[in-house]
Order: C-alpha cells, then sequence, then structure tokens
C-alpha cells in the first residue's frame, strides 16, 4: 500500500482547509474589486488576476477534497451525492449542503467563463450566489470539523468572520455612480 490507512482521509480534511481558506480570499477579493473603493487601473487588473487564479487553486483544492472524501471509503458517500444534495448515507444534511455549494459553484463558474456572452445583470444576479455559496462551505466545514480537530474549527471560524466582514461591508456599502450602473444593468446585452 503506498499510502497509509488515513492519508485520504488527512487529505480530504486538509483539501477542505485549504479551499476555505482560498474561497474565503477569493469572496473578500471579489468584494474589493466590485466595492465601493475598487482598485483602479494597473492595480485593478491586478486584483482581478489575483481574484481568477486563486479561484482555479481553490477549485484544484476542492475537487482534490470531494475525490479524497469519497475514494476514502472511510464514510459512504457517492459520486452522484457530490451534485444531488441530501442523498448521502452519511451525514445527509452536512453533505447535503456541500453539494448545493458544488451546485452553485458550477453556476457561478460557467456563468464566469461565458460572462462576455451574457447580459450583465444576468452574470450579476448568478455571481451574488457566491455569498450563498461561500456562507454554506462555512457551515459545512465548520460542522464536519471534529472536537479533536479544533484548529480545523477555528480556521473555518475565522473565514467566517472575516468574510462575514467584507459581505456585510460589500452589501452595506452604496455606491457613488448607482445610477450609472444602473442604466448599465438595464441595457440589452447581445
Amino acid at each position: 500500500m503506498i499510502f497509509g490507512e488515513s492519508t485520504l482521509w488527512y487529505l480530504s480534511r486538509a483539501t477542505g482547509v485549504v479551499s476555505m481558506v482560498l474561497l474565503t480570499v477569493v469572496v473578500i477579493l471579489g468584494v474589493v474589486t466590485a466595492g465601493r473603493r475598487r482598485p483602479d487601473g494597473a492595480s485593478a487588473t491586478v486584483a482581478m488576476g489575483i481574484h481568477r487564479w486563486l479561484s482555479m487553486g481553490m477549485l484544484v483544492f476542492l475537487i482534490t477534497h470531494i475525490i479524497t472524501a469519497i475514494v476514502d471509503g472511510f464514510v459512504n458517500i457517492s459520486w452522484l451525492a457530490v451534485v444531488v444534495p441530501f442523498i448521502s448515507e452519511y451525514e445527509p444534511l452536512l453533505v447535503g449542503f456541500g453539494a448545493i455549494g458544488v451546485d452553485l459553484l458550477v453556476a457561478i463558474l460557467v456563468t464566469s467563463f461565458l460572462r462576455h456572452r451574457i447580459a450583465e445583470r444576468n452574470w450579476r444576479f448568478i455571481h451574488w450566489a457566491t455569498y450563498g455559496m461561500w456562507l454554506i462551505a462555512v457551515i459545512h466545514g465548520f460542522s464536519f470539523g471534529t472536537a479533536d480537530q479544533p484548529v480545523l474549527r477555528l480556521i473555518t471560524l475565522g473565514c467566517g468572520v472575516i468574510g462575514g466582514l467584507f459581505a456585510s461591508w460589500r452589501v452595506a456599502t452604496s455606491f457613488a455612480d448607482r445610477h450609472r450602473r444602473t442604466e448599465i444593468a438595464a441595457q440589452e446585452w447581445s
């Protein structure tokens, strides 16, 4: 046996935590680049580039997290339970939250890749689902963090607090250019 009996279990936990941290950083960068005090010029380009690359990195860690959780076999999670919420034999509610998060992530990714082909307001509407996906990931990660792993729970809790502060700031902040944004959102895009 190449791996020890618990190697995949530890790899699944580790990639889950890294996914949570990266997702939180991606959400924060999204908040900053969309907010009233967003960067402009070259710094905006750099921020968006980092946002995109970290999103892809998070995706790699998340896929590894999912694969290792299923292949490990310590608990019974089917491939279908990854995308269909609440059908898992193991912890149907918590795995179901993970499945909802995956489904939202797929919608966000697809519309992000097609952003230049869909209306801006449609892209924005779907991209707002990122907040829900992130919150579901926090619940999923915190609930699965076991009592003998307080560091994992603390990291997830930290992500929840920091991400929650930035998301609250984003929702509460008014835009200096709100009128212009409304005009642009109302336009039909082909």
